[in-house]
């Protein structure tokens, strides 16, 4: 049988998410505790990757196996298992065709960026941090030039290995909440390390280096080496995965 489960985890003390032969991952943590629960090898299939130091406060994964177990099993016999910075938030028996990356409709993440003279010893790995106060109104409307399907070229990681470049953001949004600046954004897919280009781009605007239709320019360039430096993981967010509501997947509020 297939299992859908909702995963959580803080990022901070794994080398991303995709396994790796030492198993400092959290696809290999979660791996782990799943096949002790199965009693047989499991390997799990997630929406999306997230690099190494990256949250998610709902990952997606799938797995097959032969194991009949109460979905309760998953969940909470898995969390006795794994590490804190790792929990199972839900589990759903799902058909074969169902898959986490295949059948994702969306994709949204959350930047949190901490502003102020020195960086913060309480929120460590945990938000974004730039040593001066940005405008917020700029970011924000430099934000609005990336709605809409493009190239996103410019924001895309050398390594990347997405086939086309070409993706739909449906909404980025910056905002102010307390003392953080929080960059929302939902799109079709990301390009590898897109978010956090994105990111250093609006703090380039935020902190008057250039004006907001520098963001346009950049985009309609396709130039990576033209565009702001790659923004520190600390502050990132894997919000959530969007399917079919026809797969009856639980939702997190």
């Amino acid at each position: 049988m297939r299992i859908a489960l909702g995963v959580e985890y803080d990022g901070s003390s794994y080398f991303g998410w995709q396994s790796q032969p030492d198993g400092r991952t959290v696809q290999d943590v979660l791996q782990k505790a799943l096949s002790q629960i199965a009693g047989e090898p499991v390997v799990i299939i997630a929406a999306g990757r997230t690099d190494t130091g990256v949250h998610a406060l709902e990952q997606v994964i799938h797995f097959d196996t032969q194991a009949i177990r109460p979905l309760t099993a998953w969940i909470r016999g898995a969390n006795a298992l794994l590490p804190s910075g790792v929990a199972v938030l839900w589990a759903h028996a799902v058909d074969d065709e169902f898959h986490a990356r295949f059948s994702a409709q969306a994709r949204s993440y959350r930047y949190n960026l901490f502003c102020r003279p020195v960086r913060s010893a309480l929120q460590y790995g945990k938000v974004g941090w730039f040593h001066q106060d940005l405008n917020v109104e700029k970011m924000h409307e430099a934000a609005q030039f990336l709605l809409g399907e493009h190239d996103f070229s410019a924001f895309r990681a050398s390594e990347c290995q997405a086939k086309s470049p070409i993706k739909t953001m449906t909404h980025l949004s910056v905002g102010q909440q307390g003392g953080l600046i929080c960059v929302d954004l939902s799109a079709n897919a990301f390009l590898h390390h897109m978010v956090r280009n994105i990111v250093g781009c609006l703090v380039y605007v935020g902190n008057g280096k250039h004006e907001p239709q520098w963001m346009q320019q950049i985009l309609e360039g396709r130039d990576r080496s033209r565009a702001a430096p790659t923004f520190a993981p600390d502050g990132l967010y894997l919000r959530r995965i969007s399917y079919d509501p026809k797969w009856k997947l639980p939702q997190i509020k």
